[in-house]
């Protein structure tokens, strides 16, 4: 169903594919602005369920089902983008569906990702595609130096990927990945990843946040600072690049542009993600209008929030599950903190690597509010 600027008014309901910590942001964000939150799930023990007025279980590759789902909400997001094409295509059949899926078909596969990005016009990590055994030589002659193998489909926090230091031990990666297709990637010499959230509304308005740094460990995201020290010339790019994408792709909805920015100030664009995105919870303690209620707006076809920050830096700091490995970590001692907001997710067990929960932290530096966030953190194990 293409209704193209319909409105949601506040006291319809939203509904979302999947049912992680993104839906349940989502679904506060929604709540608060007086929408009834609907999720679709395979698994009704996520977060998102938990604060969902109508709830349901099933495949995303039920059609039938989804469809079911479709005509009991007034539109429809989507918490991650490995939800199969089948599901946006039944969905859209009964409600709106933002953003549509042609931007989810487009970002579930590397390649295609990559070469929609080119196809704007924009700086890529240099890349070559392997999909057969043929493929392998080319690619040794297009990065003959150190990459980085990814799988074309199905991969995140580091999954999916294997590094390589010249084009001789490639044969050996993708023998390791499963021979399935990939992507070699140049591994470049960045110096800091960089994300933006941009969101586009149904009227073509654009909001885009400014720019945060990230950093990463066991490529998963540790800390995230905002803003991010950039040249004007530089975060001029990155804004430029943003706008391109949900222009590009015609994207309504919110989308996360990650970025590498290298030594002499190039940015080139690693990924996206149409969705909100880790780095940018510390807009729901920083920002006047967060990720997540832009994300609502956008939906909903209502016009898009400010995206400027309202008070001091901040920091985030996922909360893994590790934290929990000697027993129930030290709440209060995080919150003795200043200037600290703290976010859990509700999922009830506890695993290593896996994201429980965030921490926030304000303070009148960038600087302070990393050292305040990261505190906060290790005081929770008494560290």
């Amino acid at each position: 169903m293409n209704r193209g600027d319909a409105r949601v008014e506040p006291g319809g309901t939203l509904g979302v594919l999947g049912g992680g910590q993104l839906g349940r942001m989502f679904g506060i964000a929604a709540r608060q602005m007086g929408y009834r939150f609907a999720v679709y799930s395979d698994d009704l023990g996520g977060p998102a369920s938990q604060i969902a007025d109508m709830a349901v279980q099933g495949a995303y590759d039920d059609e039938e089902a989804v469809a079911a789902f479709a005509r009991g909400v007034d539109a429809v997001s989507f918490e991650f983008e490995n939800v199969p094409a089948v599901a946006g295509e039944a969905a859209a059949r009964h409600t709106l569906v933002r953003p549509d899926g042609s931007l989810l078909h487009t970002v579930q596969d590397r390649t295609r990702e990559k070469r929609g990005l080119v196809s704007l016009g924009l700086p890529v990590v240099p890349f070559h595609a392997i999909a057969s055994a043929a493929d392998l030589e080319a690619a040794r002659e297009r990065i003959p130096g150190a990459g980085v193998l990814k799988t074309s489909s199905f991969g995140y926090d580091g999954k999916g990927q294997a590094r390589v230091g010249d084009g001789a031990e490639l044969a050996a990666a993708w023998s390791q990945l499963g021979e399935v297709p990939c992507v070699l990637e140049e591994l470049v010499p960045f110096e800091e990843e960089v994300s933006v959230i941009v969101a586009r509304g149904v009227g073509g308005d654009v909001a885009i946040f400014e720019p945060f740094a990230n950093e990463h460990t066991n490529h998963i995201l540790d800390v995230t600072v905002c803003p991010a020290a950039l040249e004007p010339s530089v975060a001029q790019e990155v804004e430029r690049i943003a706008r391109a994408v949900v222009e590009g792709f015609d994207v309504i909805g919110v989308v996360c542009v990650e970025l590498f920015r290298l030594g002499d100030g190039t940015i080139l664009v690693n990924e996206i993600a149409p969705r909100p995105h880790n780095s940018g919870h510390l807009t729901i303690d920083a920002h006047s209008c967060s990720q997540f209620e832009q994300q609502v707006r956008a939906v909903a076809g209502l016009p898009l929030g400010s995206s400027e920050r309202v008070g001091p830096p901040a920091a985030m700091s996922n909360l893994l599950g590790d934290l929990w490995s000697n027993g129930t970590p030290d709440f209060a001692a995080a919150l003795a903190v200043p200037e600290v907001s703290l976010h859990l997710y509700g999922k009830a067990e506890p695993r290593p690597g896996r994201k429980m929960g965030h921490i926030t932290a304000t303070a009148p530096t960038v600087e302070q509010a990393a050292v305040r966030v990261r505190a906060a953190r290790a005081a929770l194990t008494g560290e």
